[in-house]
């Protein structure tokens, strides 16, 4: 896999490589020592304290396609999209706080026996342990394509080593890169219909000396051996290590990075970068909210998205894995947050990185998801490189582990078990194994079949949303019934996860007319300070207007000079989008219109009960999405509710009773307080906010006030350290 005569890399990357993956596995085999148990397997004997629990979560919720993304949206985007993940994500903070606390009081093996014990149905849990995976399979296949496509652009092909056919789809991509280059409106009808060719064809400007696939499986092999073999103790402990390996990959390019623009564009010194990156890109590319690169993102389409992101992560499995493994539920809360913490952090840097990678190489990239490799192969020096690469597959290893053995946990306990009970632990602990390798097999096929980070980012977000509100509503509501829940799940399956991915399989469907209609377009208006780059602008649109003037072809006014400093007014055209289609639209051979990606159904039904969608702005749209995502699951739960049986009182008590009890480090001693609990489960209640009634909320205790001044301190670091990312060197 790593030789360095077909990777191109010199020996001291390969050592540094090998030498990684040598400690990886020798932790692997080590931690197999100490398995007895299925806990000692699933949730290494619940044992870990704050560092491991903080690198736990950072690295499960980390992987290689976590910059790779953050890239594409800034490339795109600007600014507005670092702001349009984190500033959802920062919203969801102070919710973490209460429910990491949930995960560990649960005392569960996996999150789907909260199915089997609240509603008293192992066919929801096992439902939800098949449609966990699945996601899980798409997290995994969103780093293992991330991960090999940054790798394929490190370990670039020589100029003599291409092939004929290599030589001739390079030539393609130079001729679209000067088209793409030039002013659209100065292009003869020959070289717009070119153009319109080669984008459609995408041709690749550099070739890599390894085979993406290979490799892919290789780390793969690499995963499944420390994993499978260690369980989570041999996963956490590597994800502790891998952590800090993810923040080298974080921190490593900046100063090579700045040194680099710096020397390009003539400044020096850090705020040299700062003030490269505002002459030499559009103001607008700095504006968080409100910008014309991402007009979607208004305050009432954060709140939706955040909140939806909020319901949609909270009940997903790893969550209970990482938190559950915690000695006790105080460990969880501080460690949990801590590394979710540092990913927000992280997330800033890696898009002031996205940036400066945009200012070196953004006219040189066809596909983004490569911008990473071709930084590291450009700045980095011998030995950094191997590090990096080290890095990369750190980043993937650390999620894909913590979700492969959830996974297995949540097929092992909850699909395997109940068809198959009574049989020894040493049995379900090789099934466990078992289901290690289906997972990475699944993950590992769809990243070889669908080879777009973004598209895979986007999938795997509405699994989730099938199941969220039985959790949510089931954890503070003693009235939610299994009827209902049932209902709830069934009718938000069919219309966010089976319609709108079955349906675009039928041509007629995803060629269809009345599916392809769009937003109107409109201009926005926005007043600036001119830079360096808008007067360099505004030239050359003077001189197209001139050309074009010559050409007796020039409309209305030509435009007046800028200067440095001077306010002025630019208009920007905010296209047409698709209102149904996830992946917008696409125009074949022939021109006709068709839509990708999934079907927003949700809007399907809008449209037909009368809302005018087209007069809408796509984040409007979009907005829409959200809410109906959030309303109808949670309302039928909530109206079926009423008129079905709850389940039983004694049982309620019993659950509700053992989530307002504290865990304890000491496993004899927890054991021992959960039983008198389930004896006297009203030894609780004086705990409960609202006595009486079917709410099952809590009262805040003063741990509880300090972690959420912890959280708004955290948060409030972040927003800042956004608001300097945007403002210095302006």
């Amino acid at each position: 896999m790593f030789n360095f005569t077909l990777l191109g890399l010199p020996i001291v990357d390969i050592i540094v490589i090998i030498a990684y993956f040598t400690v990886v596995l020798w932790i692997g085999f080590r931690a197999m020592k100490r398995i007895n148990s299925s806990e000692d397997y699933f949730l290494a004997g619940r044992k870990f304290g704050k560092g491991i629990q903080t690198f736990a979560a950072f690295g499960q919720g980390t992987s290689a396609e976590s910059a790779v993304t953050t890239t594409t949206m800034v490339s795109t985007n600007g600014a507005a999209g670092i702001g349009m993940g984190l500033i959802s994500g920062i919203l969801s903070m102070p919710i973490y706080w209460m429910i990491t606390m949930w995960y560990r009081r649960l005392r569960y093996l996996s999150l789907a026996e909260f199915f089997t014990e609240r509603y008293g149905s192992k066919r929801m849990a096992g439902f939800y342990a098949v449609i966990s995976t699945l996601m899980f399979m798409i997290v995994a296949a969103a780093g293992f394509t991330a991960m090999s496509k940054t790798i394929a652009a490190i370990a670039e092909k020589p100029q003599e080593s291409l092939t004929q056919v290599e030589l001739e789809e390079q030539s393609l991509a130079a001729e679209w890169k000067i088209l793409k280059e030039q002013d659209f409106r100065l292009l003869s009808e020959e070289e717009t219909a070119r153009l319109q060719t080669l984008s459609e064809m995408r041709p690749q400007a550099t070739f890599s000396t390894i085979n993406r696939t290979y490799l892919t499986i290789a780390l793969a092999i690499i995963i499944l051996l420390y994993a499978v073999s260690g369980g989570l103790e041999a996963a956490f402990i590597t994800d502790m290590i891998q952590g800090i390996f993810i923040i080298i990959l974080t921190l490593m390019l900046i100063p090579f990075a700045m040194i680099k623009i710096n020397s390009i564009f003539g400044y020096d010194g850090f705020m040299g970068t700062f003030h490269a990156l505002h002459h030499n890109l559009p103001e607008a590319f700095f504006e968080v909210l409100g910008s014309p690169n991402l007009p979607q993102f208004t305050w009432y389409y954060i709140l939706a998205f955040g909140l939806l992101f909020l319901i949609n992560t909270g009940v997903q499995a790893n969550q209970l894995t990482a938190a559950g493994s915690a000695k006790d539920d105080e460990t969880a809360r501080i460690g949990f947050l801590t590394g979710i913490f540092i990913k927000r952090y992280c997330s800033v840097i890696w898009g002031f990185l996205a940036m400066m990678t945009l200012l070196l190489y953004g006219s040189q990239v066809t596909d983004p998801d490569m911008v990473w490799g071709m930084a590291t192969r450009d700045l980095l020096p011998v030995g950094l490189v191997g590090l990096m690469i080290a890095c990369l597959m750190a980043a993937l290893m650390s999620t894909a582990d913590a979700l492969m053995l959830t996974s297995s946990s949540l097929l092992t306990n909850n699909f395997y078990k109940p068809l198959f009970p009574g049989k020894s632990d040493k049995h379900y602990i090789f099934m466990g194994r078992l289901f290690c390798v289906f997972y990475i097999v699944g993950g590992l096929a769809i990243a070889l079949v669908l080879d777009d980070v973004f598209t895979l980012f986007i999938f795997m977000l509405t699994f989730n949303s099938v199941i969220a509100a039985c959790f949510w509503m089931g954890m503070i509501w003693r009235r939610a019934s299994r009827v209902a829940a049932w209902v709830s799940i069934g009718v938000t399956t069919v219309f966010t996860l089976l319609l709108p991915v079955l349906l675009p399989l039928s041509p007629s469907i995803r060629n269809s007319d009345y599916l392809a209609m769009q937003t109107h377009g409109y201009d926005v208006e926005r007043t600036y300070t001119a830079k360096e780059f808008d007067v360099q602008a505004r030239n050359e649109e003077i001189a197209v207007w001139d050309a074009l003037q010559l050409r007796g072809e020039a409309t209305g006014r030509r435009p007046q000079f800028l200067e440095l400093g001077e306010k002025f007014v630019k208009s920007d055209f905010i296209a047409p989008r698709s209102i149904f289609w996830q992946g917008g639209l696409s125009r074949n051979e022939d021109g006709h219109v068709s839509g990708s990606g999934m079907l927003k159904v949700e809007l399907v039904l809008l449209d037909w009960l009368g809302v005018d969608l087209q007069s809408n702005s796509f984040g409007l749209n979009e907005t829409f999405t959200a809410i109906l995502r959030l309303i109808v699951p949670f309302g039928l739960l909530i109206g079926i509710s009423l008129f079905t049986r709850p389940e039983s009182k004694e049982k309620l008590d019993f659950f509700y009773a053992r989530l307002r009890t504290p865990a304890r480090g000491d496993h004899d001693e927890d054991a021992r307080i959960v039983e008198q609990v389930r004896a006297n489960p009203s030894i609780r209640d004086e705990d409960r906010l609202f006595p009486g009634t079917d709410w099952e909320f809590r009262k805040w205790t003063k741990a509880d006030y300090i972690g959420q001044g912890y959280v708004m301190i955290g948060a409030g670091g972040v927003i800042f350290s956004l608001y300097l990312l945007v403002t210095l060197g302006s």
